[in-house]
C-alpha cells in the first residue's frame, strides 16, 4: 500500500470551538476496530498502517472524528480488551511511529482521533500482575487488584458468588509461591483480565500517567470502557441478577432481549455491587482536571450500561465526562412509540445536565443493525447469532430498514456514533464455522452463546478477491462471507442511491442544516410515523404497512425509493 501522510499542528488547532459548540456536542464518530479494518502488511489482521492509508475514505464519507478500539500491546484473549502495556502498540498492528503518523495524517484531514482506554482490568500478562502473583498475600503488588481469600475451611470456595459477563465463575484461585492454593482474583469478565483495586491511590496515579502519555502525542480524547465499572461495593456482597437482567449492568435489554420481556421504562433497576457505584464519580471528575491541562477541547466518552437514562446522565455532568453512549436507544426495537419515547427522554435528561445525548445503531458488542432491527425471534446482542439463531430475516429487508432507521438518528441533534462497514450496509455475519470462531464469550459458554464475532469480520473494499482489498493477501483473522462482495466500497462508490451514497448525503445534509444543535419540533402524520421539523428540515419515518404522504417541501435524503410524494414502509425521508 501506498500510506498517505500529512504533516499537522497539534489536535488544538483543529476547528476551534466556542462555547456550547464544542466539536463533540456535533460531532458524528466513526468506530474503527483495527484488527478489521485494513491490514497493510498482509498478515490477515489490520494495522494502524492500514488505517492510515483508509483515512482518506473516511474524510469523505463526512464523519468528524475516529475513534480506534485498542491497539496496545495485549495476548488478543479478548480482543485487546486485554491490555498488557498501556502505553506501546501491540507489534500486531505496528508501532508507535506508526501510531504517530496515523493521528498526524487524521489530524491533516480534519479528523480528530479518540482511542480506548480499559482501565476496569488489565491483561494477566500485564507486569503489574504479574509482579502481584511473585509478591504473596498482604503485599503492595497485591493491593493493585481485587485478591481475596477465599470461603470454606481452606479458602477452597470463591469469597462470593459473582458470575463473570462472558460466562462461568468471576474468580480465579491462584498457586502461591510455595505450590499451594492460595488468593482468588477477581475478573469480571475473562480469567485473563483481572480487575484492578481502584481504591488503591496507585492504580490512580499511573492511569493519570496513561492519560498524559497519549494526550501529549496530541489524541483528542478517550472512550472509557466499562464505565460504570471499576469501584466495587464495600464488602464484596453476593449478588444474583434478577431474571432477564442484561449482564453488563442495565435493563434487561443491555444484553438480551427476549420476545415479549419488556426493558425498564423509567424504574432504576437494581445496581449490582460491581458496577454504577457512586465512587466511580470521584475518578472521571479526576480524569476532567486531567484533561483540562490540555488544549482543543479534549473528551472523555463513557461505555456505562447504566439505566435509567437520569441515572446514566451523572457521567455527563459538566466536571465530569463530555459523552456517554446513549445504549437505551441502540436497544429500542424499531418502533414509532418507543423511539419517540427514548429521543424525547434522551433529549431531556442529558439536556438537563448541559451534555447532549448521543446516538448509535451499531458497534462492536452488538449484532449489526442491518440484522438485528428485523430480527423476529431471538434479539441476542451480546450474546450473538448464528445458524442456529430463529427469526433470522431476509437481507434485503433488513438492509432497508436498517437504512431508515439511519437516516432517522443522523437527523437528530447531538453526536452520533457510527460503525465501521454500516455505512456499506454490512450485515451480521451469521454463517462462521465454530472452528473459526474467536470471542471468549463462545469458550466460556461451550457454544452456548455465539458471541460477537459476527459483528467484526473484516469490512471489504474493493475487488472479490478473498478479502475484498482488506489487504494484499487473502488472509484475514476472520472469514468473510462470500456475499461482501456486493458490498464493498468500491461498487457503491458514487452510485445513486447505494447505501454508501446515502450516509454520505446525510451526513453532508445534517453538517448543513446544523441538525445537531436543531430542536426537534414533532408533528402527527399518524400513529405508525414519526415526523418532526429540526432546523428547517421536515424528517418522516413510516414504521407502517401503508404509504404515508409526505408534506410539503423538496427531497434532499431518502432511506428508499419513493413513490412520487408516497412514503413507503420502513423508510425514512427528509425535506426541506
Amino acid at each position: 500500500m501506498t500510506l498517505i501522510t500529512a504533516e499537522t499542528p497539534d489536535s488544538s488547532a483543529l476547528a476551534p470551538s466556542s462555547p456550547g459548540r464544542e466539536w463533540w456536542r456535533s460531532a458524528v464518530i466513526y468506530q474503527v476496530y483495527p484488527r478489521s479494518f485494513a491490514d497493510a502488511d498482509g498478515d490477515g489482521m489490520g494495522d494502524l498502517p492500514g488505517i492510515t492509508h483508509r483515512l482518506p475514505a473516511l474524510r469523505d464519507l463526512g464523519v468528524d472524528a475516529v475513534w480506534l478500539s485498542p491497539f496496545q500491546t495485549s495476548p488478543q484473549r479478548d480482543a485487546g480488551y486485554d491490555v498488557a502495556d498501556y502505553c506501546d502498540v501491540d507489534r500486531r498492528f505496528g508501532t508507535l511511529d506508526d501510531f504517530d503518523a496515523m493521528l498526524s495524517t487524521a489530524h491533516g484531514l480534519g479528523l480528530r482521533v479518540i482511542i480506548d482506554i480499559v482501565p476496569n482490568h488489565s491483561s494477566s500478562d500485564h507486569r503489574w500482575f504479574q509482579e502481584a502473583l511473585a509478591a504473596g498475600p498482604g503485599s503492595p503488588e497485591r493491593a493493585r487488584y481485587l485478591f481475596r481469600d477465599g470461603k470454606g475451611e481452606h479458602g477452597e470456595l470463591p469469597p462470593n458468588n459473582w458470575e463473570s459477563i462472558f460466562g462461568g465463575a468471576a474468580w480465579t484461585r491462584v498457586d502461591e509461591a510455595d505450590g499451594a492454593p492460595g488468593q482468588w482474583y477477581l475478573h469480571l469478565f475473562d480469567k485473563s483480565q483481572p480487575d484492578f483495586d481502584w481504591t488503591n491511590p496507585w492504580v490512580r496515579e499511573q492511569f493519570r500517567d496513561i492519560l498524559r502519555f497519549w494526550l501529549d502525542r496530541g489524541v483528542d480524547g478517550f472512550r472509557v470502557d466499562v464505565a460504570h465499572g471499576m469501584i466495587k461495593e464495600a464488602g464484596l456482597p453476593d449478588y444474583t441478577p434478577p431474571a432477564h437482567a442484561g449482564s453488563m449492568g442495565g435493563g434487561a435489554g443491555s444484553v438480551a432481549l427476549e420476545p415479549g420481556i419488556e426493558g425498564h421504562a423509567g424504574d432504576e433497576p437494581p445496581t449490582p455491587p460491581y458496577f454504577a457505584q457512586d465512587g466511580v464519580h470521584e475518578i472521571y471528575r479526576d480524569w476532567h482536571r486531567v484533561l483540562e491541562e490540555y488544549e482543543g477541547d479534549r473528551v472523555l466518552c463513557g461505555e456505562a450500561w447504566v439505566e435509567p437514562l437520569e441515572k446514566l446522565a451523572r457521567w455527563v455532568r459538566p466536571d465530569e465526562m463530555q459523552q456517554t453512549f446513549n445504549f437505551g436507544y441502540l436497544e429500542t426495537p424499531w418502533e414509532a412509540d418507543a423511539l419517540r419515547a427514548v429521543i424525547d427522554r434522551s433529549i431531556s435528561v442529558f439536556g438537563s445536565v448541559g451534555a447532549p445525548s448521543t446516538w448509535v445503531l451499531s458497534n462492536h458488542d452488538v449484532v449489526r443493525h442491518a440484522t438485528r432491527l428485523a430480527l423476529t425471534g431471538e434479539n441476542l446482542q451480546g450474546h450473538g447469532i448464528g445458524p442456529k439463531t430463529t427469526g433470522l430475516p431476509d437481507p434485503a429487508f433488513a438492509l432497508h430498514r436498517a437504512r431508515a432507521a439511519t437516516a432517522l438518528m443522523l437527523a437528530l441533534p447531538g453526536s452520533a456514533y457510527l460503525y465501521q462497514g454500516e455505512e456499506l450496509g454490512l450485515p451480521e455475519a451469521i454463517d462462521l464455522p465454530d472452528e473459526a470462531r474467536q470471542d471468549p464469550t463462545w469458550f466460556r459458554t461451550k457454544g452456548e452463546r455465539y458471541g460477537r464475532d459476527g459483528c467484526r469480520v473484516p469490512i471489504p473494499w474493493e475487488g472479490t478477491d478473498p478479502s475484498y482489498g482488506f489487504g494484499p493477501s487473502a488472509k484475514s483473522w476472520l472469514p468473510q462471507p462470500a456475499s461482501w462482495a456486493t458490498y464493498t466500497r468500491s461498487s457503491q462508490e458514487g452510485v445513486p442511491g447505494s447505501t454508501l451514497t446515502m450516509y454520505q448525503e446525510a451526513l453532508a445534509a445534517r453538517r448543513a442544516h446544523d441538525l445537531a444543535f436543531g430542536e426537534l419540533d414533532w408533528f402527527d402524520l399518524g400513529p405508525d410515523t414519526l415526523a418532526f421539523r429540526s432546523g428547517g428540515v421536515t424528517v418522516v419515518a413510516n414504521f407502517g404497512e401503508q404509504p404515508v404522504e409526505l408534506p410539503a417541501g423538496d427531497v434532499v435524503l431518502a432511506s428508499g425509493e419513493l413513490a412520487g410524494r408516497s412514503l413507503p414502509r420502513d423508510t425514512t425521508a427528509w425535506l426541506v
